[in-house]
């Protein structure tokens, strides 16, 4: 159970913002023993990795906080965030060991698919959502929308880690919000078309 909790946590951040939960385990596993590579993954901690997964860090930081180049990297990450979804999950085994359950490690896959499912499921809402606020705060919205989203992926991470338990309410809190954003871009698209509809009538 806390082996999915985990992954789920670390897969959900990546939706968000791909390099976080990937530079957080990469930094947790090099430096402590929290986290615990599998076989296969040991390069995820690599100094040289890290370092290149924080350019990519940074490079996403700036982006993401600017109005119509957001919606580029966006499509771009349609890709990335759900691969690094799939990494982070099947790559964490430190909750794993609070259960004593070796099941995740011995079916990779599982974990692969259940990463980049999760995963790409946040950046669809998120890559939804982001057009909607640039058009209706003229683009003001952006980096304080991807600010919270930063500042979402890494609690996000962090509590998977280290507090797998409450992931399920932080996914509580995420499903509701995205269930509330979801409806917002409904009703603005509905305006909008009502609104065009009109002057063609007009």
């Amino acid at each position: 159970m806390f082996a999915t909790l985990t992954g789920l946590g670390l897969s959900t951040a990546a939706g968000l913002n791909a390099y976080i939960p990937l530079m957080v385990v990469g930094v947790v596993a090099n430096l402590t023993d929290a986290v615990r590579l599998p076989q296969g993954y040991e390069w995820l901690s690599n100094g040289w990795v890290l370092a290149i997964i924080g350019v990519l860090l940074l490079a996403e930081f700036v982006l993401d906080k600017v109005p119509v180049v957001d919606h580029v990297n966006d499509i771009i990450q349609t890709a990335v965030r759900p691969a690094a979804g799939g990494v982070v999950f099947s790559a964490t085994s430190a909750a794993a060991e609070l259960d004593n359950s070796t099941w995740m490690t011995e079916h990779p896959v599982v974990g692969w698919v259940l990463g980049i499912v999760t995963a790409l499921i946040v950046h669809v809402i998120k890559s939804s959502v982001r057009p909607v606020v640039n058009a209706s705060t003229a683009g003001v919205g952006a980096p304080v929308v991807s600010t919270v989203e930063d500042a979402s992926s890494l609690s996000m991470s962090l509590i998977a880690i280290f507090l797998p338990v409450l992931v399920l309410i932080a996914l509580a809190a995420f499903g509701t919000l995205g269930w509330l954003a979801i409806r917002r871009v409904r009703r603005y698209k509905a305006t909008r078309r009502t609104r065009t509809a009109q002057r063609g009538s007009g």
